[in-house]
């Protein structure tokens, strides 16, 4: 029993130490928050123990460290002048607070019944002084950038007001001007579909074509109208070429297969070369396997019918008419229907062919019907080209 104490003891100790070597190592790295991060760690439970020390004192060397570093930069940006900096400063010192914070579960914090203080400040008027500077630098520069008529200057004016509604909700009109800034950064396109071949493509697939809400797309900047609203002005249009559309004629493949098998067909007694029955030690009579040749004739029939159509998706810049990207669209759809009929014992045929026999000659689809069908492949391609496009 000693010995097993002592061995857990040892073992306890060699993790002990190669927990405190591997916070060392990302204190000599500059790693410091991570440094505080695994110290906090390992002193959430049992943080009085004599183990501990080393943790507590680890603890301590990492956040003077990260304190010292980070008021060094918060005086070096102050220093600058530069009010684009307010919010680096105002982040600063929410750090420096968070920080603490994170700290101040684990204290008090002892060592051989010595208390080992952390040096924390008070940084609230810090905080609340820097976040009121920020805000207001914040705010007069989103409305300078939304009065530009550069779209990418809305979307970084959404940004940083939506940045400055999360420090300082409700600050002014903030929520008005995001709307604003919103509506300026959408790219606006208008979509058709032009249909250059002699085939008439279904209305029902032109309208899921340019059915936007089932694509499941979610782009927060772009918005696609399939049909044109007059008050909206387009940056791009979007053109669904289609050049071939072609139908197969409706075609049946005939094809005749005779099988012959050896099969299993009952039982009979085993007979010795003198015609008596064979019997087993026991004095039971054996019974052997009765084979018996059967042959089927098999006559398959096969509908086909199928339908490819190909062209090309097309955006053009609206204000300069020039085409921006051109991807190809195709996609092919076969309609095969495979039925039989046989005569003979079907006990001659592969499993694969049995299963044809129980289906009937069925009417083929309708061109219309076909190039519907096609349009299923052309959907999930037109919604990969919608995704995968940028404007900006």
């Amino acid at each position: 029993m000693k010995k097993l104490l002592l061995s857990l003891s040892i073992m306890a100790l060699i993790v002990s130490c190669g927990g405190a070597k591997s916070i060392e190592k990302e204190l000599s790295s500059g790693n410091y928050d991570q440094a505080i991060s695994n110290s906090l760690n390992k002193l959430k439970t049992n943080k009085d123990k004599k183990r501990k020390a080393d943790y507590i004192y680890l603890l301590k060397d990492a956040f003077n460290k990260v304190v010292d570093r980070d008021l060094k930069s918060i005086d070096f940006l102050k220093k600058d002048g530069n009010p684009s900096n307010y919010e680096k400063i105002y982040e600063a010192y929410s750090t420096l607070d968070s920080r603490q914070e994170s700290i101040k579960p684990v204290l008090p914090l002892y060592v051989n019944g010595k208390e080992v203080k952390l040096p924390f400040s008070n940084y609230s008027k810090e905080i609340i002084d820097y976040k009121t500077k920020a805000s207001n630098y914040i705010y007069n520069n989103a409305k300078n950038l939304l009065n530009t008529p550069n779209k990418s200057d809305s979307r970084k004016a959404y940004d940083d007001l939506e940045y400055l509604q999360k420090i300082n909700p409700n600050y002014k009109d903030v929520k008005q001007l995001m709307e604003k800034a919103h509506f300026k950064g959408i790219d606006f396109v208008v979509v058709d579909v032009k249909n250059q071949t002699q085939q008439v493509i279904p209305k029902r697939l032109e309208s899921e074509l340019l059915n936007f809400n089932t694509y499941g797309l979610n782009n927060f900047w772009t918005i696609y109208h399939s049909t044109k609203d007059l008050s909206v002005n387009y940056d791009y249009a979007m053109s669904v070429n289609f050049r071939t559309i072609n139908v197969s004629p409706e075609q049946v493949k005939e094809r005749e297969i005779i099988r012959e098998k050896q099969i299993v067909d009952g039982w009979k007694y085993a007979l010795d070369e003198e015609g008596n029955v064979v019997k087993d030690s026991l004095g039971n009579k054996i019974k052997v396997d009765k084979f018996a040749t059967v042959r089927c004739e098999y006559y398959e029939s096969k509908q086909l019918k199928t339908s490819y159509v190909r062209g090309n998706v097309v955006f053009k810049d609206v204000k300069t008419n020039q085409n921006i990207d051109t991807f190809p669209l195709e996609s092919e759809f076969i309609f095969e229907h495979v039925y039989a009929t046989s005569r003979g014992d079907r006990r001659a045929l592969d499993q694969g062919l049995i299963g044809f026999l129980n289906n009937r000659r069925v009417n083929f689809p309708s061109n219309e019907q076909m190039i519907y069908d096609t349009g299923e492949d052309l959907k999930i391609r037109l919604k990969e080209i919608i995704t995968g496009q940028r404007f900006r």
